[in-house]
């Protein structure tokens, strides 16, 4: 069984709290951008407030463990490790109440390459205890409006975690898929599932817009969030997202290993 204590070391260690590789110019550019509601940051969120960059910083702050001082403007930002214990306590709490109710489950991930695995190992221990992992709209193609233009991409899904790729890119249902912040996959995953009349998540599980594309539409949602992903812990503040981790979710995707396996502790779901 991994400590709190050990957990906290790794975190520090591996760079997913304490000083992380999401620099401060880049968190401050995604306040800026999520004040002016650029869809780019919001990642399908429709906030219930007016948030403007001083009250986002005050936010993550509160949330995250940033400086809160405008006038830091510059270095690597800041996540406070014991936020991060907290947000996976509350996140693992969400999943036994899950378990519990076998309630069915989407998971959805923006990050394949380095979040995959932690996703993955998640939805077999929830598969294992009779929730059904939902994998709706198989292969349908979405279009995507990236920074190169509107792309079509198609849905996948890996151990159950869906996940978008390039047309070709890869054999269906092994190796990993495209970094996207779109809230778009998962619309059209419950668009799917509601049409085929089959049952629809009562919890999706992911970063980015499948997780605030989710809570936007009502349904219960948690995931993981760096410094600059202010709109999972606005969702969060205003009650559309039920947990918001705070931590770098772009180290080396073995770094996660020990998250995972203090999460499955804490949910009473280790094999």
């Amino acid at each position: 069984m991994l400590s709190t204590g050990a957990l906290r070391a790794h975190l520090l260690a591996a760079r997913l709290a304490g000083p992380v590789a999401t620099s401060r110019e880049v968190s401050l550019r995604s306040y800026r951008l999520f004040a002016a509601r650029d869809p780019r940051v919001t990642l399908g969120l429709d906030p219930g407030q007016d948030w403007g960059e001083r009250e986002l910083l005050r936010l993550m702050a509160e949330k995250c463990g940033v400086s809160d001082d405008p006038e830091h403007v510059s270095g690597p930002d800041v996540i406070d490790p014991e936020r991060t214990l907290a947000g996976l306590d509350a996140f693992a709490a969400r999943l036994s109440d899950a378990a519990l109710r076998q309630a069915p489950v989407l998971f959805g991930t923006g990050h394949p390459h380095r979040l995959l695995g932690f996703y993955a190992a998640l939805a077999d221990a929830l598969s294992a205890v009779g929730c059904a992992v939902l994998t709706p709209a198989q292969g349908r193609c979405i279009d995507i409006t990236t920074r190169f233009g509107v792309r079509t991409y198609n849905l996948d899904y890996v151990r159950g975690v869906a996940l978008v790729r390039e047309p070709g890119a890869r054999v269906p249902g092994g190796g990993t898929g495209a970094h996207s912040h779109s809230p778009l996959p998962v619309r059209v995953v419950l668009d799917a599932a509601a049409e085929g009349r089959g049952p629809l998540p009562e919890l999706v599980v992911g970063d980015h817009g499948w997780v605030c594309g989710a809570g936007q539409l009502g349904i219960e949602a948690i995931g993981l969030a760096d410094t600059d992903d202010p709109a999972l812990f606005v969702g969060e503040a205003e009650g559309r997202v039920s947990v918001a981790v705070p931590l770098d979710d772009a180290v080396r995707s073995a770094y996660y290993l020990p998250l995972t396996r203090y999460v499955l502790n804490r949910a009473c779901l280790s094999q």
